[in-house]
């Protein structure tokens, strides 16, 4: 039998009063992440509704015409980082993904004091939809109450108090959510069987929460080799980033994984990343030079997450600074 990724379900995270349920949510989670760092979630609180909503919303954006859908590009949504990119406009490892999206965020009005922060401020929203933001709002108001809840659970599995992470990184997340099309067929000449919707990365902040359509593609990597990710109704997939590899001096690692759309169909996903105030100060737990090397020796990219001075903010910025490089005056400015 295949290795699966294991099931978690996390309900009881969101009864403070259950001391002994959510000990045992903390176990889970912290096997989850030292075997894989990949997790299925269940007992999150997004409905089915709210994910039947998102879904047949954003298929009728991108069933949109290609003029419509450049009408809010991501080159007209300023410092705030938001807007739709086109097939092949953003990177992975420096090589273009084969996929379309839409990128949104935490929405802020323009006079908002945390709006002259690079990636804060408002979404683009398409004219004639206003079926999509309601959409994505519920969705991204339950699936953001989630994630503060499994960080109480993390914090908890690491033998901190449950606020432990908000206290010092997450009173004011900082929280980034992309919907992702992968078409079915690619341009002329392509063969999109063999063709790479994302290519093998890890997510660089604290925690994704991904819910996918009914077609799967998701690989993560295992010391046993790569295994599907394939959805599960009703569950999200949640992964651990660089971030939170870095903020548990290692003892967490962020994994590996890569999306191949093999399906025949188009397909959606929906992550969310659930990251730290973008102003706050990083100040991992120690970790020694020989760790440092041994990462940089063992991850897919030759790089170490511990090697980082500053805010959270610049890290980020410095990021995603290699997915859109068109990009990056704008944000800075």
């Amino acid at each position: 039998m295949s290795e699966r990724l294991p099931v978690i379900d996390m309900a009881t995270l969101f009864d403070a009063g259950d001391a002994a349920g959510r000990a045992r949510v903390a176990d889970a989670i912290r096997a989850a992440c030292e075997a894989h760092g990949f997790f299925y979630l269940v007992g999150h609180g997004v409905t089915p509704e709210i994910l039947a909503d998102l879904e047949a919303e954003s298929r009728r954006f991108f069933a949109r015409p290609p003029a419509e859908k450049m009408a809010i590009a991501m080159a007209r949504g300023g410092r705030a980082w938001r807007g739709y990119f086109p097939v092949g406009g953003e990177l992975t490892s420096g090589r273009p993904d084969l996929k379309e999206g839409l990128y949104l965020g935490t929405e802020l009005p323009a006079d908002h004091p945390r709006a002259v922060l690079p990636m804060h401020g408002p979404n683009l929203w398409p004219e004639g939809q206003p079926g999509l933001r309601a959409a994505v709002t519920a969705y991204m108001d339950a699936t953001t109450r989630a994630a503060a809840r499994l960080m109480e659970g993390i914090s908890l599995s690491l033998g901190l108090p449950a606020d432990w992470f908000e206290r010092h990184y997450t009173a004011e997340p900082t929280v980034l959510f992309r919907i992702f099309h992968y078409p079915a067929a690619g341009p002329a000449g392509t063969d999109w069987t063999q063709s790479w919707g994302v290519g093998e990365h890890t997510d660089y902040g604290l925690l994704t929460l991904l819910a996918q359509d009914a077609h799967g593609g998701l690989q993560v990597k295992t010391p046993g080799g790569w295994i599907e990710a394939p959805p599960l109704p009703g569950a999200l997939v949640c992964n651990i980033g660089d971030m939170l590899e870095r903020l548990t001096g290692g003892r967490f690692k962020s994994t590996p994984h890569r999306v191949l759309n093999r399906s025949g169909h188009d397909r959606l996903s929906f992550p969310l990343f659930f990251d730290p105030d973008f102003t706050a100060r990083l100040q991992p737990l120690p970790v020694d030079r020989t760790t440092i090397a041994a990462e940089r020796a063992q991850r897919w990219d030759g790089a170490s997450v511990h090697e980082f001075e500053g805010t959270y903010g610049d890290y980020l910025l410095g990021k995603v600074a290699k997915v859109f490089p068109q990009l990056v005056d704008t944000a800075l400015r």
